[in-house]
């Protein structure tokens, strides 16, 4: 995987098309983190999400809907959103690090991989899904 710095993100758009931000590779506290800037929200997410939602995607073999939410709304069991926050996920819970910002994994990580080959997405006004390639 290319890793981008903070000089040269990744520009990513959501999957609906309808926001841009941008994504790169950054250390902190010993941590390989992904850094999220959307507008002037600044997310934090545990880079390891990156291999072990391909694995999930690989597992599962199909179209998984992407759900995204933030942090304090409820996900829906089965959704891409859910599987980043579940206890029964790799690393047993939420992959985002920032408290109150610890949401939002299925609309900003699926483009990620799309963009890394991994998987595929949709990119409709809603409900989209993704699976991996």
């Amino acid at each position: 995987m290319e890793k981008r710095t903070k000089d040269n993100p990744w520009k990513l758009k959501t999957p609906p098309q309808s926001s841009e931000y941008e994504m790169y590779i950054d250390e902190k506290d010993g941590r390989e983190i992904i850094v999220c800037t959307v507008g002037k929200t600044i997310l934090h997410y545990d880079a390891r999400i990156i291999e072990d939602m391909h694995q999930m995607l690989k597992e599962h073999g199909d179209w998984v809907l992407l759900g995204s939410k933030d942090e304090k709304a409820e996900a829906k069991e089965g959704t891409v959103e859910f599987w980043g926050r579940s206890p029964e996920n790799p690393i047993g819970g939420w992959y985002g690090l920032k408290k109150n910002f610890r949401g939002r994994v299925g609309m900003y990580l699926p483009p990620l991989l799309e963009e890394l080959g991994l998987a595929e997405v949709e990119h409709n006004k809603r409900n989209n899904r993704m699976r991996a390639k």
